[in-house]
């Protein structure tokens, strides 16, 4: 993996358990010469995560829609910044440009990044690794939604197998490198779709 998207939040809750993971995600990035996509705030977590790999002489990509660069929360410091029209480009843009996806804890916009990746992933639309940073067991919840769904025959175990998860950046980052998707080509018959 050359670049890793991360999906998190605007909005920080000054809790050191988080704010020790961030930095040791963007150690374990910086030290395999990941390069960050990120969505390119100034604010919150997004700010904490582009500014620590910067620290560590990192590359660091944020794609932001006008409307937010227009409110003044776009972050200037970052070696490249893209200004997309709208949420859907700056979304596009983000995962075209990454080789993996790593969600760190966030807000609804982090959740819904993270399930629309990851049903690209389902459908085949692309083979990149998607992990969970489960900082603190922050999505131990949504890791037990996932595995209810496949409990009660409304998910695969095969696409439930698709999300890596781990409270530990480098064993995730590992995790991550070594993920080959399965493909449910039959996924639609199952469901009586066709």
């Amino acid at each position: 993996m050359k670049s890793i998207c991360v999906y998190c939040g605007a909005y920080f809750n000054n809790d050191p358990v988080l704010l020790a993971a961030v930095q040791n995600l963007a150690e374990a990035m910086t030290s395999r010469n990941i390069k960050l996509v990120y969505g390119g705030g100034s604010v919150g977590v997004m700010g904490i995560i582009a500014g620590e790999v910067l620290k560590r002489d990192g590359y660091v990509t944020g794609v932001i829609p006008q409307f937010l660069l227009d409110l003044e929360v776009g972050n200037m410091e970052v070696n490249e910044l893209i200004v997309t029209a709208n949420m859907h480009e700056r979304k596009q843009k983000m995962a075209d440009l990454a080789d993996g996806f790593v969600i760190l804890p966030g807000g609804y916009g982090t959740l819904e990044e993270f399930f629309e990746v990851l049903t690209w992933l389902q459908l085949g639309l692309h083979q990149k690794a998607i992990g969970i940073l489960n900082v603190g067991g922050y999505y131990d919840h949504l890791l037990a939604q996932l595995d209810t769904m496949v409990a009660q025959g409304m998910l695969k175990q095969t696409n439930r197998d698709l999300v890596q998860a781990s409270d530990d950046p480098e064993v995730l980052i590992e995790m991550m490198h070594t993920f080959r998707a399965e493909k449910d080509e039959n996924w639609f018959k199952d469901r009586n779709l066709s």
